[in-house]
């Protein structure tokens, strides 16, 4: 690259390979181009020919008559591939535009970065809920801003005015905001602003146009539900566009690459020392955004909440992490430096936007609040989240049983009580039964004095409105499978690295009917042999080591989560589709914006059946114990929903869970009931 000025931001190391790399893509570009003219160009000297009498004679003609045709073939359908690339939109990510006027100070530090770069500034700052900054081209035509009315606080965030120079949108994680020091967040963002300088050269400019409006082009003959015209005609263009793709691929990530040792070069001379510091509280920060989203932000998503203070939020999971761990000491003497925060005129109103931001890409929640979608504050979170998931795990618990008609009441023996009760769990899952119980048959159903039974118990309950909670939901819960270290996880970044869950609802076999009516609770009636789809090796291994009855309930706890969860995707799914149709019939175009298309990651952490069986029993003791002990829900910033007993975490309740749910020894969880005061025989309140 020519000049180290704001125009030619790539002249330090890897600035020439950049450059070189991008002259590349365009040759791959100019190539396509004469390919298509190719033809156009001989018919052209062959009628030009013909009509002066240079090319005369029968041979001539029937080339004329054989050229011509397919020179007019061959510009239709170059034209057609590009108006194909030149309609389709390139992904835009979704982010919260950062108005000057809303941080003033932010966009100084960035100005004055880029100054003492030497490159140009980029023209919009906008937040993304995640660890991670970039600068992204919006200089598409199809990225203007959409009406107000459309979406407007995420789409077309951070769109440069028009007529405003073509510089690219700084994208921060708003993560690192909150967390940050401001000579930390600035020294991070120095090789971010650096890349402003190679983005300004044309020539790398107008590679990144052609690569992305390829991209975009393959993406819109790949996309399903079209007509079987349109899906032929896109299918020609579509082979055209990624031959085009495979033939700069190459030259594209080299070019990206040089790009980014230009930038990494340029920006050494600015805060350098700070910024390998400032490195590893990106590390910290990613571990504390992990273990904030899958622990405590899942659960409440599920249940129609979202936590309107989730980078709040970071900085006391990472505040309470640098307590616990000793590695992580000396970061709690940050806390009295200048947060990056205070770059922002209202970080309140910042924090709610890009906490709502972040529920619709990791969950698919709505834009905006509603009956069934409103905000939680952390003061709030114990009473209207922890309550009220463990209640709900709690009667699930109970609908199983009930399906599986656990337990039979006795003749003679005294009246149930009247509700569900921790004894009648116990009861089932004891291979050693304590005194006045009877073990469980061979059917899976507890005997006659295998503990009190309700009228709830006598019959299938009535189905009670279910709230989906993902089959993988293990984070966000008390811990009973020894995962409750504040460690850092890795947090899943794409659809494909999320799993299933632990079970889903077998195939009707051969010998089923697909129409028989399920039961009350609308699980199917199975036997008691049906414990897992006979294809699900991996729940087979998971629950070889626990006891059958305990394997027989954890397979029907599954079902009847994934059941739960088909249904909730299924009235989100239509009433996505009626939002997106207009009265006429004709798609919405609105609906086809990036941004629509969430979640883009969803947080589906894997949770085993053993996992799954465990979490509802420890929801069970939980609501015994707040019913009959006065114990309180209480939130763990690292692991998320915890257990309160006299103000104290309960943090021994899972070995004895484990052993329950393994050995069907019920004696250590009544000890540990009965050191706490926990009633078990009492009813407890479910919703």
């Amino acid at each position: 690259m020519s000049g180290s000025g704001s125009g030619g931001g790539a002249a330090e190391t890897g600035g020439p390979s950049a450059r070189s790399r991008a002259l590349a893509v365009l040759r791959v570009r100019s190539r396509a181009l004469a390919v298509a003219l190719l033809p156009a160009a001989a018919a052209v000297i062959l009628l030009v020919g013909g009509s002066t009498g240079h090319l005369p004679g029968a041979g001539w003609d029937l080339a004329r008559r054989i050229v011509t045709p397919v020179a007019v073939l061959v510009l239709l359908l170059a034209a057609g591939v590009a108006l194909v690339v030149a309609r389709a939109r390139p992904a835009m990510s979704p982010t919260v535009p950062i108005a000057e006027e809303a941080a003033p100070d932010l966009y100084r530090m960035v100005r004055d970065l880029a100054d003492r770069l030497d490159v140009p500034a980029p023209s919009a700052i906008a937040l993304t809920p995640d660890c991670d900054s970039w600068l992204e081209d919006r200089t598409h035509p199809a990225h203007g801003p959409p009406p107000a009315e459309e979406h407007g606080d995420i789409a077309g965030a951070g769109r440069p005015p028009r007529g405003a120079p073509a510089a690219p949108v700084l994208v921060i994680g708003s993560p690192f905001l909150w967390w940050m020091r401001v000579g930390e967040l600035r020294a991070v963002l120095a090789p971010v602003v650096a890349g402003t300088g190679p983005s300004a050269h044309p020539d790398i400019a107008a590679a990144r146009r052609f690569v992305q409006g390829l991209d975009a082009a393959a993406a819109v003959t790949s996309a399903p539900r079209r007509g079987p015209v349109s899906r032929r005609a896109l299918a020609g263009a579509g082979w055209v566009v990624r031959l085009l793709l495979r033939g700069c691929r190459e030259h594209v990530a080299e070019m990206e690459r040089g790009v980014a040792a230009a930038a990494a070069d340029r920006a050494q001379a600015v805060d350098y020392g700070l910024r390998i510091v400032a490195q590893e509280q990106v590390g910290l920060a990613y571990a504390g955004w992990d273990r904030l989203l899958t622990r405590v932000a899942l659960p409440a998503w599920r249940m129609g909440r979202w936590p309107s203070r989730l980078n709040a939020g970071v900085v006391a999971a990472l505040t309470e992490l640098s307590r616990r761990d000793r590695l992580a000491e000396g970061f709690a003497s940050r806390l009295g430096e200048r947060p990056a925060c205070d770059l922002l005129e209202e970080p309140g109103a910042v924090d709610e936007a890009t906490s709502l931001l972040a529920a619709r890409l990791f969950h698919g929640g709505p834009a905006e609040t509603g009956p069934d979608w409103s905000p939680v504050h952390w003061g709030d979170y114990p009473e209207e989240v922890v309550d009220r998931k463990w209640r709900t795990d709690a009667a699930r618990l109970h609908r199983v049983l009930d399906a599986l008609h656990v337990p039979a009441p006795a003749p003679g023996h005294p009246p149930p009580p009247d509700g569900p009760t921790l004894t009648r769990v116990l009861a089932h899952l004891a291979t050693h039964p304590a005194p006045g119980e009877q073990p469980s048959t061979s059917d899976g159903s507890a005997g006659p004095l295998s503990g009190p039974a309700g009228p709830e118990e006598q019959s299938p309950a009535p189905a009670e409105p279910s709230i989906s909670f993902s089959g993988a939901a293990g984070p966000g819960e008390p811990s009973v499978s020894g995962k409750g270290d504040p460690s850092p996880s890795s947090a899943p970044r794409s659809a494909e690295s999320a799993r299933r869950p632990a079970s889903v609802p077998p195939a009707p076999s051969a010998g089923t009917d697909p129409g028989a009516p399920a039961d009350a609770d609308g699980i199917l009636p199975s036997g008691p042999d049906d414990v897992l789809p006979d294809d699900d090796e991996d729940d087979d291994e998971d629950l070889a080591g626990t006891t059958p009855r305990g394997a027989a309930l954890a397979a029907r706890l599954s079902t009847e989560l994934a059941r739960e969860e088909a249904a909730a995707a299924a009235v989100a799914a239509s009433a996505a589709a009626g939002a997106s149709t207009a009265p006429s019939g004709t798609p919405d175009p609105a609906a086809l914006r990036d941004d629509r298309a969430l979640p883009l990651f969803p947080l589906q952490a894997p949770r085993t059946a053993r996992e799954l069986l465990a979490d509802h029993i420890t929801a069970m003791v939980c609501c015994a114990a707040m019913d009959t002990a006065g114990a309180t829900p209480g939130l763990d910033w690292l692991d998320g929903p915890t257990l309160l007993l006299g103000g104290v975490r309960a943090a021994d309740l899972s070995p004895q869970v484990l052993a329950l749910i393994e050995d069907g020894d019920p004696s250590d969880l009544r000890l540990w009931l009965t050191r706490h005061g926990i009633r078990a025989e009492k009813p407890v309140r479910l919703v």
